[in-house]
């Protein structure tokens, strides 16, 4: 592996994430030290053991440290680690504590950054689950139904975009367009990438990595994470003035669908649109559990609605309904 003379901040906001830190530390570590980076592992106030873990490894490697995030979300987290040890870096490398990455992933976003010259590289995620629930919601959320296509949700051949999954940011771009808005607490990095583009600065998708999103175990919190996903694109279309994508538009559509299929019993043509929809998400689900072979995944039509429905309920409680507290995510 090629050694760059730029320099790296790796940031990994988190909570109670002692199940995965360690072992992403330490699949970390070397790209670390080829990369001359620190890594810093902003905790949002984990109470299952979570620090101690850092705590030991830091004892171990002085490129790993730990620091307190008493805000709590990523967006906070992010930004306060730059602000602490941005001087010395070149580029800010952000890390899904619950996530999966190849041992090149931090030298393949420098190399890529280095090569088309771009002031962001945002790469493509890869859902996989264990378990029959988590399955099904991997195999919703790799699907075009479930997403509308997004494409961060499918592996990228290396193209100019205007949004993805955030990797790697130069720090002087990050730092001049005030880093991450803390009020958001879902979308801010969609809302970051509004701001950088209007300032300017290029997007490139990269073609040579991606990493493994771990999605939710249940539907319950599959459901309030999309529901936080829905508010968080509701709260960036009212910042910008702008209009939702087609894309996003179409699964605006049912929440208004599910509240008219409860007029049904006074007039039974208000069932049909939630029935058509309902119709496809099953049927997605059925056609995939058989053409994988893979009954447990039969489920995934039904994750999509649960998807759908989070997002749509989301977005319209956002502009219309009383306003959560922010929760970390």
């Amino acid at each position: 592996m090629t050694r760059t003379t730029a320099s790296s901040l790796i940031v990994i906001p988190c909570l109670n994430e002692a199940a995965h830190i360690g072992g992403l530390l330490q699949r970390l570590r070397p790209a670390a030290a080829r990369l001359g980076a620190r890594i810093v592992v902003a905790d949002g106030g984990s109470t299952d053991g979570t620090q101690g873990i850092v705590e030991k490894l830091a004892a171990e490697d002085p490129r790993v440290t730990l620091i307190a995030n008493p805000k709590r979300i990523q967006s906070a987290a992010i930004n306060l680690a730059v602000a602490t040890f941005g001087d010395d870096a070149d580029y800010l490398i952000r890390i899904d504590a619950h996530g999966g990455y190849p041992g090149d992933y931090c030298d393949r976003l420098v190399e890529e950054a280095q090569a088309t010259g771009a002031d962001s590289v945002v790469v493509s995620m890869l859902t996989s689950g264990t378990g029959a629930v988590q399955k099904a919601v991997a195999a919703a959320q790799n699907s075009r139904l479930g997403t509308g296509g997004s494409k961060h949700r499918h592996m990228s051949a290396g193209e100019w975009v205007d949004h993805g999954h955030h990797a790697l940011m130069r720090i002087a771009a990050f730092r001049a367009v005030g880093g991450y808005d803390e009020s958001f607490s879902h979308n801010e990095d969609a809302e970051l990438d509004h701001r950088l583009r209007l300032a300017g600065y290029r997007i490139w998708m990269s073609g040579k990595t991606q990493m493994v999103y771990y999605p939710r175990s249940t539907l319950k919190s599959l459901f309030f994470q999309y529901l936080g996903y829905g508010r968080g694109r509701a709260r960036n279309v009212l910042k910008h003035r702008m209009m939702p994508k087609l894309r996003q538009m179409i699964p605006l559509l049912v929440f208004p669908v599910v509240l008219m299929a409860l007029l049904s019993p006074i007039f039974v043509l208000a069932a049909v649109p939630f029935l058509v929809w309902a119709g496809v998400c099953l049927g997605y689900g059925t056609r995939t559990a058989i053409s994988q072979r893979n009954p447990a995944i039969a489920l995934a039509g039904v994750s999509v609605m649960v998807m759908h429905l989070g997002w749509s309920m989301g977005f319209w409680l956002q502009l219309f309904g009383p306003q959560p507290s922010r929760e970390a995510a």
